[in-house]
């Protein structure tokens, strides 16, 4: 199971949201790039970075911050926020980004993002689902968790079959930024019902009880950040307990 460390991005710092809410927002790191590298000291090969102001564009707007991070740490780094281009992803990998993350677009333009993943590859595009539980069943939100797609995730995940996916980051937004521990359920679910899927896991992380339970299920990796700048996770301890890390 692969840790990816978090970094989301707010007015070029290192920042936290709770369960989305930009008004949420507290600063743990002015200089991102000094972060990524207490992550690479401690031994982990990825990062998870987000511009969330770009998010909230709808274009990614701190792309050489971005690739500062890459290049300055020689980190893999997975990135998202805003990418609504397949210009954008191409900037992305060629500043040396391992990993784009695309979010809202994967439910409102399939057809656009099957293309990509076409285009530059199953390995290099991961889909970011954002979960939101109605009645029982997994609803995928969309536009920074402003808008419920009225798409429920298995049938999203159907429609995939034949585009070759084989990354997706699923996030349980009742969890995010909450320490509340991850929906394990929902992971157990995706796995059963889409065992040839690389899972990412993301939202609750608390604790290294919660990072050894996901790599039970297993999950291919799990985000987690909050509790590592609150003090409750080292990194260095989880990777030599219960990850890996390249």
């Amino acid at each position: 199971m692969k840790l990816y460390p978090a970094i989301d991005l707010k007015n070029g710092a290192c920042v936290r949201l709770e369960q989305g809410d930009f008004d949420s927002a507290k600063i743990y790191e002015a200089n991102p790039v000094l972060q990524a590298q207490k992550f690479a000291d401690a031994g982990t090969k990825w990062v998870h970075v987000v511009d969330l102001d770009g998010a909230r564009r709808g274009e990614m707007i701190q792309l050489e911050l971005i690739e500062r991070i890459a290049k300055e740490t020689q980190m893999k780094v997975q990135a998202g926020g805003g990418i609504r281009n397949a210009e954008t992803i191409k900037k992305l990998l060629d500043a040396g980004i391992e990993r784009v993350i695309v979010g809202s677009l994967a439910v409102k333009k399939r057809k656009l993002v099957e293309s990509w993943l076409k285009e530059f590859g199953p390995e290099r595009i991961v889909l970011a689902f954002d979960i939101k539980f109605v009645d029982g069943q997994p609803l995928v939100l969309i536009s920074g968790w402003q808008n419920e797609s009225k798409q429920i995730l298995w049938d999203v995940l159907e429609a995939y079959e034949a585009s070759g996916l084989t990354h997706i980051l699923c996030t349980d937004v009742h969890r995010d930024g909450m320490l509340l521990g991850p929906n394990a359920t929902l992971y157990q679910s995706i796995r059963e019902k889409a065992p040839n899927l690389q899972v990412i896991a993301s939202g609750g992380v608390s604790c290294l009880e919660d990072l050894k339970k996901l790599a039970k299920i297993p999950v291919a990796g799990v985000v987690f950040g909050k509790a590592i700048y609150e003090g409750r996770i080292d990194i260095a301890t989880a990777l030599k307990e219960i990850g890996h890390a390249g």
